[in-house]
């Protein structure tokens, strides 16, 4: 199990947007949230800052500033690149959806047909195509 640590960019733009106090984070993450929120509190990260918008998410992680990050390297995080968060988020979601490491899962919009969307995927785009079909019906035809 570990720790992981990317590089810290400049986010102003959305730090603005948000009335944020940093402009510059990095994202803190790990193998499984058990060992993240242990690591965290180390760190003396409030568990309200993880970062997980519902039970499906794979994405989630703590946003950490420099200063963080460095004490976060020093008691032994990884330092790694986003491509290797990238990578590791895809892991994680293969795991959730069941599907083999590696193979190829497709975009959420379905509009690839060389793809092949998961489960849960396809229930969304059913979904959407339903409401599309559902809103055109609703809609006034214009006289021919």
């Amino acid at each position: 199990m570990t720790v992981y640590v990317d590089e810290v960019r400049d986010w102003t733009l959305i730090a603005r947007a948000r009335g944020l106090r940093h402009t510059h984070w990095c994202h803190l993450t790990a193998d499984t949230e058990a060992e993240l929120h242990a690591f965290a509190a180390r760190l003396g990260l409030r568990r309200s800052w993880f970062q997980k918008k519902s039970e499906r998410d794979y994405r989630w992680h703590y946003d950490v500033t420099p200063n963080k990050r460095a004490l976060a390297v020093r008691l032994g995080a990884q330092e790694v690149d986003r491509r290797f968060v990238g990578q590791l988020m895809i892991r994680r979601q293969e795991e959730r959806d069941g599907t083999e490491p590696g193979a190829v899962v497709g975009p959420r919009c379905g509009n690839n047909p060389n793809v092949r969307l998961t489960p849960g995927d396809q229930q969304v785009v059913d979904e959407f195509k339903a409401y599309l079909k559902q809103r055109a019906a609703e809609r006034p035809h214009p006289a021919a």
